[in-house]
């Protein structure tokens, strides 16, 4: 990533969740969403130290609640829907990504646990709260 700069303005990002760059002034709070959420804001937690967890609208149900279970009561991650996904799950965190085949993959649990805060971090131990967004978990 050439840079990390704050701004207001709609980021053209190479790959899709973007995995860092320019990005929001606001961070998203961290948890679980329904609803998509602005790529901009969710970098700027990822700069933070958050892993997002991206998956299908339309994931089934038992993928879902696997989702849910890794995601709930997690410090530093991100849950929601993304739509145009090239897998069904997609975990990125600042300069990392992996896609998954299926929320059943054992790498669900430790791409988080050695991500979250991870050394590729800009600023790690920052807040995942006090931003924007009301998650549902």
């Amino acid at each position: 990533m050439s840079s990390r700069n704050h701004t207001d303005k709609v980021v053209s990002y190479p790959q899709a969740p973007p995995v860092g760059g320019d990005h929001a002034p606001e961070r998203q709070n961290c948890g679980i969403y329904s609803k998509p959420l602005r790529n901009e804001n969710v970098v700027h937690s990822q700069e933070d130290g958050a892993v997002w967890i991206a998956f299908w609208p339309g994931l089934p149900k038992e993928q879902l609640e696997t989702l849910y279970k890794q995601a709930q009561g997690r410090d530093f991650v991100v849950l929601s829907p993304y739509t145009g996904l090239s897998a069904p799950v997609v975990l990125s965190a600042w300069g990392k990504q992996l896609k998954l085949d299926s929320a059943d993959d054992p790498r669900l649990t430790a791409f988080p646990r050695a991500n979250v805060n991870g050394p590729g971090t800009p600023e790690p131990g920052a807040s995942c709260s006090g931003g924007i967004g009301e998650p549902s978990a």
